[in-house]
């Protein structure tokens, strides 16, 4: 039975959650893992290179792109940790650029979003088209040799999947759609590039990003947390876990009945070309850092988890859904809306707790179980992302899950 762990091809994937339900122990050949340090969550200075070499340099989800409704929209994203300006163009482009002006750094813009056919600096009035080159400046004359095709906007890199928008600030990143590997196949049947927003909001939350992750890469909790909500219908023992290069994953579990078909979607309208695995059971991808989608055929929650600092983040919770139309919106939607939000905040409740308690003494680190071993997935990328020489040694994660990744 081995080989439906180790062979993760999307058409085993029934057969894998019934070795999984059956299974007596963890699989023949899977590693003991090393318990992940508590300084991780703690070390000043891991933290600075956490956010040095990953966060700055990570593919990003930004935004959706019915923000940007019309030619000329923008938005300003500050998630990242500096101001953004996410635009669609003249040219029906999107682009991204710092919201910095070339002359003195002043903000281009100062509200959350608006339409232009430029930006114009508040400050001293240079003033630059929405592909972000300069094209006038005050007094011109005052200014020796000035080069306007020097003193564009500084671009950040822009890149789609389907209907979302995703940023990353390294210039030599690799293209988005390359860095997600194997995932991008699967996610072709959501059909992304057709899907509408229908809400999002924000929650802010006392504790370090990585306690509220820890929390979606996994079900071991289910029977604790979710008691009332989606424990009744999950059946966590069966869950399956795929292992992407560059610290993407899947995690799918399935339904306790297989005819459960959850009441208040029944009537909205489907994604037509999804498959029957991701139909019928609880599915959840991850682009790695932050972005966890888990898509059932009527409408797609996105979620993504944002540092605020050393002791406080950001929870973003947006859903997506085919044939919505904002005018006039199904009504089951409020309804579908207050009971994701239950659910949220059943994962979220602990959270300032756990942070309390994983700054005391109390607390070395975290031996982690074969059901958990995406969070170790995740930390071990974190490593290789920041540097495998780089990282402190009291912070370091022994790297021992590659022959456990799916490469295609």
């Amino acid at each position: 039975m081995l080989d439906l762990v180790t062979n993760q091809k999307p058409e085993n994937d029934f057969a894998r959650m019934d070795y999984e339900r059956d299974r007596k122990g963890p699989p023949e050949g899977f590693p003991n893992l090393p318990d992940i340090p508590g300084s991780r969550y703690t070390d000043a200075e891991f933290l600075r290179l956490e956010k040095e070499m990953m966060w700055d340099k990570a593919w990003l989800y930004a935004g959706h792109v019915d923000q940007l409704p019309e030619k000329g929209s923008w938005f300003l994203w500050r998630n990242s940790g500096v101001p953004i300006i996410v635009v669609r163009t003249l040219q029906d482009e999107y682009k991204a650029f710092y919201n910095t002006c070339q002359h003195r750094g002043a903000p281009l813009v100062t509200e959350d979003s608006g339409k232009d056919r430029g930006f114009v600096c508040g400050y001293h009035g240079w003033s630059y088209t929405l592909d972000g080159k300069l094209t006038a400046v005050r007094d011109k004359r005052d200014f020796v040799d000035l080069d306007f095709s020097c003193r564009s906007l500084v671009q950040v890199r822009c890149e789609m999947l389907g209907s979302m928008i995703f940023v990353n600030k390294d210039d030599d990143a690799e293209p988005l759609m390359d860095h997600i590997g194997p995932m991008a196949k699967q996610l072709e049947q959501f059909e992304l590039d057709k899907l509408r927003l229908v809400d999002s909001r924000e929650y802010e939350v006392d504790c370090n990003v990585k306690v509220l992750l820890d929390a979606f890469l996994e079900v071991y909790h289910l029977k604790s947390i979710h008691i009332d909500t989606v424990d009744r219908f999950l059946d966590h023992r069966a869950m399956i876990v795929t292992l992407w290069p560059n610290g993407h994953s899947r995690m799918a579990t399935p339904n306790r009945r297989p005819d459960w078909v959850d009441p208040g979607t029944v009537g909205m309208p489907e994604i037509p070309s999804i498959t029957e695995f991701p139909a019928k059971n609880n599915v959840s991808y991850q682009i790695y850092p932050n972005f966890v989608m888990p898509p059932a055929p009527t409408g797609i929650p996105i979620l993504q988890f944002w540092p605020l600092g050393p002791r406080k983040s950001r929870v973003v919770s947006s859903w997506l859904a085919p044939d919505h139309d904002p005018e006039n919106p199904h009504p089951l939607w409020p309804t579908r809306l207050s009971n994701w939000e239950r659910i949220l905040y059943e994962d979220l409740q602990y959270a300032p707790q756990i942070q309390e308690s994983l700054e005391s003494p109390g607390f070395k680190g975290m031996p982690l179980n074969y059901q958990e071993r995406r969070i170790y997935h995740w930390h071990e990328e974190l490593d290789r992302r920041i540097g495998l020489n780089r990282v402190p040694e009291h912070a370091r994660v022994e790297q021992v899950l590659s022959d456990w990744v799916q490469k295609d």
